[in-house]
């Protein structure tokens, strides 16, 4: 019986019961009150069942032909939604016949966490995005080691703080955002975008004694930032700028990425001072990733110069600083005349044994070469004539090969041979400080899960010239061979969060000048002292070759 006709029976006796009274006596009355009052309550005990079977009974299902977009999300797999029962999966989206993963994932909402996932990866309509990054701040304590050391005549030495030097530094500290969107089977479109934060800094144009940038390393997308292709079977390509392939094939076998002692001070270093030319960061760039087959990856990247000169002097188009850093006025220059390049090729290749092996085994091998780099302010105008001067743009290029074991009592042993060479004619050999070997020899050991012990040695070998600046005689066979050694002890107080203190020392033959903390710190500890500090023009940046760099830091790094 339907409700509805409960009511009216229910109505109908009521009205009845209202005539008949009229013609009753009293006792009459009271037994007829009786029988209606059970005839009521018998009703209202069907009208609750009936009620009860009518809730618990699944609506009939909307038509498939209508769109998930439509339609809204339930909460829990086959949940009543209004009055509509929709199937759904275990991720609360839109299940069954007529209803495809792609169109599932249209459904109106827009966020949420990714399950299964530790960081702060979340899923969007089609795709995911991640937030990640890194902080890292440390107290240092270094000097530069050139107390005592004059010039070529002894009439001139080193001004200002000289000797040991307390600092606080933010070092390799960055967040960004990467993300993707698929578009079909096995293709994603994916981009990051990243940048430096200076924790102990402000961010804004970067003037020191040793060089002046208009690039604000604060600044939105300031590090490795692009947009591309992936896919799982063939790889990915990607353009906008990026570590380059040569700078990634050995960062693995680096402990000190980062700290003082990072193998940058030497590795990839040409010339010494705080620049690295060949592990370093290159915009306008294209680059390819293969997928990993078997172990086996390679890399490969394309940086067109943008340059408009001929011999890349001028700041490449869409730059605001020469390729290879610093603006033309640093140091008192009038054009790139300090390394900058044109055109860029890097590569590389690694194999790497797959999980499950006792012993583990990495091999890497990358090539870079940086064409039409431009050395001419090596030259002094009023010694040397414009055409030797004018030869001095030639390529540049690196070659590395870098093994690392990982053995079963948990140590991990790596080794580098890197070959650096700079293209020039014969007439310049005698200030050719660019070509030279060096090598890199590291030992982690892991003492428990939450600790481990790291040294590291680094050697520069000597070139075949010396441009004579600086406090150096200048000229063939120099004494410019240099040694870095560094140990470090690191702590993990909890997944993403490490404590560590590391040594580390540069111990520079007499005209060598290799500094402490190149390649990613916010405070190097250089050849520089006090004069010319502003930069740019009518700076006069005085470098001090043969110092003995030493520097003890303490830091705290998080990854999230």
């Amino acid at each position: 019986m339907k409700t509805s006709a409960c009511i009216a029976a229910l109505l109908v006796l009521t009205a009845s019961a209202s005539v008949a009274l009229a013609d009753e006596t009293t006792e009459a009355i009271l037994k007829r009150l009786e029988a209606l009052e059970k005839e009521n309550s018998k009703l209202k005990t069907d009208l609750k069942r009936i009620e009860g079977k009518t809730a618990s009974k699944p609506a009939a299902a909307k038509p498939v032909q209508e769109t998930a977009a439509a339609m809204p999300v339930s909460p829990t797999p086959g949940a009543i939604v209004g009055a509509t029962y929709i199937p759904t999966d275990g991720q609360g989206r839109i299940s069954g016949p007529g209803y495809s993963t792609a169109s599932r994932d249209e459904e109106g909402w827009f966020i949420r966490k990714k399950p299964g996932s530790k960081g702060l990866t979340f899923l969007t309509p089609g795709g995911q995005i991640t937030l990640y990054g890194q902080l890292d701040v440390s107290v240092d304590y270094t000097t530069k080691g050139i107390n005592g050391v004059v010039n070529l005549n002894g009439t001139d030495r080193p001004i200002g703080v000289t000797g040991w030097q307390p600092a606080l530094s933010t070092n390799f500290a960055y967040v960004g955002v990467r993300g993707s969107q698929n578009l079909m089977d096995d293709l994603k479109f994916v981009y990051q975008l990243e940048t430096q934060i200076d924790v102990t800094a402000s961010a804004g144009i970067a003037e020191s004694n040793s060089n002046q940038s208009n690039v604000v390393k604060g600044a939105l997308t300031t590090r490795n930032s692009f947009i591309g292709f992936a896919s799982d079977h063939w790889g990915a390509i990607k353009a906008g700028k990026t570590d380059a392939p040569y700078r990634v094939s050995t960062e693995v076998m680096n402990p000190f990425s980062g700290m003082l002692g990072d193998y940058r001070v030497i590795m990839g270093n040409s010339g010494g001072d705080n620049r690295v030319e060949f592990a370093t960061r290159l915009d306008h760039a294209l680059w390819y990733e293969s997928p990993n087959l078997s172990g086996f990856s390679f890399a490969a990247l394309y940086a067109p110069g943008q340059n408009r000169a001929s011999n890349s002097d001028n700041i490449a188009a869409g730059e605001s600083d020469c390729a290879g850093g610093n603006n033309p006025s640093s140091g008192g220059f009038t054009s790139c005349a300090d390394g900058s390049f044109s055109d860029v090729v890097s590569v590389s290749a690694t194999y790497k044994t797959p999980p499950g092996h006792d012993i583990g085994f990495l091999v890497t091998g990358a090539y870079e070469r940086h064409q039409k780099v431009n050395r001419t302010s090596d030259l002094d105008p009023t010694v040397f004539t414009a055409d030797l001067i004018n030869q001095d743009v030639g390529d540049e290029d690196a070659a590395k090969v870098g093994v690392q074991l990982t053995l079963p009592t948990k140590t991990t042993i790596s080794g580098i041979y890197e070959r650096l060479h700079r293209y020039v004619p014969d007439t310049l050999t005698f200030q050719n400080e660019r070509t030279r070997n060096g090598t890199w020899f590291a030992i982690t050991q892991e003492i428990t899960p939450k600790d481990n012990i790291s040294f590291g040695w680094a050697h520069a070998f000597t070139t075949p010239g010396d441009p004579g600046q600086h406090n150096t005689t200048g000229g063939l066979n120099p004494q410019n061979a240099a040694n870095m050694f560094t140990a470090a002890y690191k702590h993990t107080i909890k997944p993403g969060l490490l404590w560590y203190f590391d040594w580390a020392g540069t111990f520079n033959d007499r005209d060598a000048h290799f500094d402490l903390g190149a390649g990613g710190r916010g405070v190097t500890t250089d050849c520089h002292d006090a004069h010319g500090s502003p930069g740019g023009v009518g700076a006069s940046p005085h470098c001090w070759a043969g110092g003995h760099l030493q520097g003890v830091s303490t830091g705290i790094k998080y990854n999230f």
